[in-house]
């Protein structure tokens, strides 16, 4: 396991954009490399993401490893996973953390099994034990009523999928510089049975759960469908976004995609701005 070296975080990418996650991955992986005295380093898969190289590098990666091809347009997971599980069995990394997005779990998983490798999924909080240099990784279990600590002793590269808004993001440093590494994509070995089809865009615009610093959330008070049109409005007022209970959800109140909690979407809460209202 000697062999294993840097620190690893997945930069997902989405129709064009760059998450935000990859910035808060950056703050940790950074906090990890810093830690191991080991080099950090950004992943890019997809379709013309190369853009997105210099920015993750002015923002804290030392290197970034960028797969970019035509055929990466569209995520599919088995595609995706078996170019990280060649760039991981290439390059050997140390740790390596996705995000704890719809895509990031599940293309975490897939990779994990692929390499052989342990995941610990929707951490909070990553460290690095000072004594032997593993990776611990904390999150909620039983409801969030405790707080279990994992590690992965026997395996490399210690994986983890972080959850979103656990850690601040990275700024960018003008003037920093690193390494870009391109890595082809190859067509016949990178396969899946599983085709794109058609990418249907919802009909509602609003900000993404995922990425909101603000969220306006509605339970079984809020009475009726009707009741979330008047928290749309406060979270627009807000510049935040709309989430539900499941107890709307099941109603048929909202649509999933705006569940919150422990069978919906993660969230970060931040107390100064919590409140509860009757009216």
């Amino acid at each position: 396991m000697n062999e294993y070296k840097n620190v690893w975080i997945f930069a997902q990418t989405q129709r064009g954009k760059l998450s935000s996650t990859a910035y808060e991955l950056l703050t940790a992986g950074r906090q990890l490399a810093d830690a191991l005295g080991e080099k950090l380093a950004a992943v890019l898969v997809g379709y013309q993401v190369a853009q997105f190289a210099q920015d993750l590098i002015a923002r804290g990666a030392d290197l970034v490893y960028v797969c970019d091809d035509k055929n990466l347009e569209h995520y599919i997971d088995d595609v995706y996973a078996k170019v990280l599980t060649d760039l991981v069995k290439n390059y050997k990394p140390n740790k390596f953390l996705l995000p704890a997005t719809n895509q990031g779990r599940a293309l975490s998983a897939k990779t994990a099994i692929f390499v052989g490798t342990g995941l610990t999924a929707d951490a909070t909080e990553v460290t690095i034990h000072p004594e032997d240099g593993q990776l611990y990784a904390t999150r909620p279990t039983f409801g969030g009523n405790l707080m279990a600590t994992i590690t992965c002793t026997h395996t490399r590269p210690e994986m983890c999928s972080l959850r979103p808004m656990s850690y601040e993001k990275a700024l960018p440093s003008a003037g920093r510089t690193g390494e870009i590494i391109r890595v082809e994509f190859d067509g016949k070995k990178h396969t899946s049975l599983a085709q794109f089809l058609e990418f249907i865009k919802s009909k509602e615009n609003g900000l993404d759960l995922s990425e909101a610093e603000v969220i306006v959330a509605g339970g079984r008070g809020v009475g009726k469908a009707e009741g979330f049109t008047l928290l749309k409005k406060l979270a627009d007022r807000l510049g935040g976004a709309v989430a539900a209970s499941r107890a709307p959800v099941d109603n048929g109140w909202i649509d999933y995609r705006y569940q919150i909690g422990l069978t919906g979407r993660t969230v970060k809460r931040n107390e100064r701005f919590r409140c509860n209202c009757s009216d």
